[in-house]
């Protein structure tokens, strides 16, 4: 497993849409693409404009798959609402969420 952590830049006024925006996304590629295993997002208690959305994957592959062939137009609206400022992979080592 890995996880995807892009940061995001998003202006107050675009919060609510952001926030429906991404849930719809998520879960359109959840259930359509190949390795993805979901996401939740979390917000900055001190600079509520700093988002992070943690993606699951099984594996790279799987996620550079999704890039490379879909240019994830799904993705297109959240970048319409505001500035994704990084992407970052972790692999998994352990998990105790439940």
């Amino acid at each position: 497993m890995i996880r995807i952590i892009y940061s995001w830049k998003v202006p107050p006024e675009n919060l609510e849409l952001f926030t429906q925006t991404w849930k719809r996304t998520t879960n359109q590629i959840h259930k359509n693409v190949t390795g993805a295993r979901g996401s939740f997002m979390l917000q900055s208690d001190s600079d509520t404009t700093a988002i992070k959305t943690i993606a699951r994957w099984d594996c790279l592959e799987d996620w550079e798959q999704f890039w490379q062939d879909s240019k994830p137009s799904q993705m297109q609206a959240m970048h319409d609402l505001a500035e994704r400022t990084s992407v970052e992979i972790y692999n998994e080592v352990e998990d105790f969420t439940k």
